[in-house]
């Protein structure tokens, strides 16, 4: 079996939010994320793309495409409130998130003795029909609403033509502080009133104002090409970013939200975190 992982909310926001030249969630086996909430509840609002788990007409709970679950890449599933854990198992995890992210990344494992909430009730039946782990969202939709209430949707029908015109937001690298995207991304007004934008690094050749009246901005015109020289602008990015990091979230963008920007971002980390390049 391939078990049971805890997933963070940013971590989901990630999965949701991946593209190549159109968005990941229009990939058949990319993601099946299933909400173990009430009808009710899942009528109301739900996360974008979530199927709800339904029961057969003898009251069984129905594994959706138990085939196809063996090919999927990312399992979610969630319920309100990851009912399970205790208030203060709640503030435990919180109190050592960034611990717990160093040493296992965005995800941990479910122990097996944690009591079982809806949520974790089908994780478990799931981990039989799955090749990677199943994960569990922490904090479920109560959680992942609060912190990302724009990915609440009242759809429950998307066609593949609707997915493949997803607009995805950009990457989310601190929690609510720092992300990383393109420039279509970086120029959406709505982007950056949802994740509170209030200063932009454009690492391109492109010299844009995409704020109209408040926020700062840094252009560092780099070409996109192999010998560019980014490292000697490495140290002025990164002073940057501190310093704006202390009044709201920085978006650092290039044209395509690839290579430029991520080199950035790397090193805005080993600036900050202290991370090795490895």
């Amino acid at each position: 079996m391939a078990g049971v992982m805890f997933c963070e909310p940013r971590h989901l926001y990630n999965i949701i939010n991946q593209y190549r030249w159109r968005s990941r969630l229009a990939e058949p086996n990319y993601l099946c994320l299933l909400d173990a909430r009430s009808q009710y509840e899942f009528d109301d609002n739900h996360i974008v793309t979530a199927q709800r788990i339904v029961l057969n007409p003898a009251g069984q709970y129905v594994i959706p495409n138990p085939e196809e679950l063996g090919y999927v890449r990312f399992c979610v599933v969630y319920d309100h409130d990851t009912g399970f854990l205790t208030d203060t198992q709640e503030e435990e995890e919180e109190k050592e998130e960034e611990e717990e992210e160093e040493e296992t990344g965005t995800s941990s494992l479910v122990p097996l003795g944690a009591e079982e909430g809806d949520a974790i009730f089908h994780a478990r039946n799931l981990e039989h029909f799955t090749r990677h782990p199943v994960l569990l969202l922490k904090g479920g939709y109560r959680r992942f609403s609060a912190c990302y209430h724009f990915l609440k949707s009242h759809k429950t029908l998307w066609m593949p033509q609707e997915l493949d015109t997803f607009q995805p937001y950009p990457v989310e690298i601190l929690p609510a502080k720092l992300y990383m995207g393109n420039f279509k991304q970086a120029s959406d007004k709505q982007i950056q009133k949802d994740l509170r934008i209030k200063a932009l690094v454009n690492v391109s050749e492109q010299p844009v104002t995409l704020f109209a009246e408040e926020g700062e901005s840094l252009h560092v015109p780099v070409p996109d090409s192999l010998e560019a020289d980014l490292f000697s602008s490495f140290p002025t990015i990164s002073h940057f970013i501190d310093a704006q990091l202390d009044v709201g979230a920085v978006l650092v963008f290039s044209s395509l939200g690839i290579s430029r920007s991520s080199t950035a971002i790397m090193a805005y980390l080993m600036h900050s975190c202290r991370f090795s390049l490895q």
